[in-house]
């Protein structure tokens, strides 16, 4: 079996490893690294939480040290672009970390923060420079930061990148960069647009495939529950009841839901904070630093932070709103079962979802286990006392409408994608009845009869537990 001794990796990195009690790569770490080691382009296709970081972190490492020089002022040696603050982070603690042996200067830039420190650290010359697309294209504007002389360009999570409608600026910061360059291309998912954006970047690649495109973790067992949308609340408290669900990530669709579902949970006495992009990044730090420690059980993000949130140990994740985005679901359900973990994924589905339903479980090509928790008098009930604690949704339409757009750092998620209609969060629109609803649970009309969409058994009461998942 390949060991990281075995990859010509220099010494002070193996100790590094070592130190962190890393022998052997995982399996991406084993092909690309050989490849980037001899100075090769290369498209990476792997999903969240398989060790990509060290897979092209370790290279660079490697190859600047082979060639120590100051980098000038305001440059960079390499750049690696990031789309959310919290992947950016944790991308530049790695490099800092494995690194801890080689004096390297390392810098991360995003937005939500003042530009003091970060211009005070370009100033100097940085080796790793890891930014977010919208703050370097304000350093690159202000002529704080120059790349005429990087020489390795990666692009983490393009997938996302293109979802946030980054596609614009990181086309502007490319045209920055010398041409003669090592670029590093991966993503989770390969829609077409991304085909042709690595495509354009790319040159002669090495092509490392860990898992197919939309692919979920096998280690995560996953549940789907139909519920009306307003019951859903209910229906989360009683998850909740369960103290299975000690680290829990709940992904709602807009950053107004967060914050609702957050104080929602606080409300029953579940300790709750939620996380997304209208949030100040010292707002961000500490809802991060709480779910770490453990001093809350749940977290509640929009997708903007699906892929920035590196716990370990996250026991759930439910989907409180199904994503507009297929390949959205594979990155929310990757953050439980990580580093060889196990994991549970629990999704609610309202009628007015159903769409979202059927994009997911053909872009996975799978279906998934359900129940049916429509028309359940236990939740009925729960139902009332949940409008007491919290007011309903307000049902105006178009209230919510822009909630998805990306951070100050984005453009938009939908700007470079095939328009999806948008389906709005429960309490926004009625559920629909009659067809549409048959041969899907049962039907609201017939909710004992027959079997869930996704194929698992249909029950009517409130006997199911996130312990029957297991």
């Amino acid at each position: 079996m390949t060991q990281f001794t075995d990859l010509g990796l220099a010494t002070p990195l193996l100790r590094a490893l070592q130190a962190e009690g890393y022998t052997q790569p995982t399996p991406i770490q084993a092909q690309a690294i050989p490849y980037l080691m001899q100075g090769r382009d290369l498209l990476g296709i792997a999903q969240t939480g398989t060790g990509k970081t060290a897979a092209f972190a370790l290279p660079i490492l490697h190859r600047l040290a082979a060639n120590p020089k100051k980098a000038a002022r305001r440059t960079c040696r390499a750049l690696v672009l990031s789309p959310t603050r919290e992947l950016a982070s944790q991308i530049a603690d790695s490099f800092r970390s494995y690194g801890r042996h080689l004096n390297m200067k390392v810098a991360v830039i995003f937005g939500g923060v003042k530009y003091g420190a970060q211009i005070k650290a370009l100033e100097a010359g940085i080796d790793v420079l890891v930014a977010t697309p919208g703050r370097l294209i304000d350093h690159l504007q202000q002529n704080t930061c120059q790349l005429h002389e990087t020489e390795i360009f990666v692009l983490d999570e393009a997938d996302q990148m293109l979802d946030l409608g980054f596609l614009v600026p990181i086309r502007k910061i490319v045209g920055k960069l010398p041409a003669a360059r090592q670029n590093l291309f991966f993503s989770a998912t390969m829609p077409s647009e991304i085909g042709k954006l690595a495509g354009e970047l790319l040159k002669d690649p090495a092509k490392v495939s860990i898992t197919p495109a939309a692919t979920t973790v096998d280690k995560v067992e996953q549940t789907l529950l139909y519920v009306e949308a307003l019951r859903k609340r209910a229906l989360l408290a009683e998850l909740f009841a369960e103290k299975a669900l000690s680290r829990v990530i709940v992904f709602t669709r807009t950053k107004r839901g967060a914050d609702k579902v957050a104080r929602y949970l606080e409300a029953c006495g579940v300790g709750a904070a939620a996380i997304h992009g209208d949030k100040s990044q010292g707002q961000r730090e500490r809802a991060l630093a709480a779910f770490k420690a453990g001093a809350c059980r749940a977290l509640v993000a929009t997708d903007i932070a699906a892929r920035g949130i590196d716990v370990d140990g996250v026991t759930h994740v439910i989907n409180y709103e199904l994503p507009n985005v297929p390949e959205a679901y594979v990155h929310r359900i990757g953050r439980t079962a990580r580093a060889g973990a196990t994991g549970v994924a629990i999704s609610l589905c309202s009628d007015d979802e159903r769409a979202l339903l059927k994009d997911i479980q053909k872009a996975t090509r799978q279906t998934i286990p359900s129940f049916d928790r429509r028309n359940d008098k236990v939740l009925a009930q729960a139902t009332a006392v949940a409008e007491a604690l919290a007011p309903p949704a307000e049902k105006s339409r178009g209230h919510d409408d822009g909630e998805q757009r990306a951070n100050r750092d984005g453009a938009g998620r939908q700007a470079n994608r095939k328009r999806r209609p948008q389906h709005r969060p429960g309490g926004h629109s009625a559920p629909k009845s009659g067809g549409e609803g048959r041969g899907a649970g049962g039907g609201s009309r017939n909710p004992g009869r027959g079997r869930g969409e996704g194929g698992g058994k249909v029950i009517t009461s409130g006997s199911w537990s996130p312990l029957d998942a297991k």
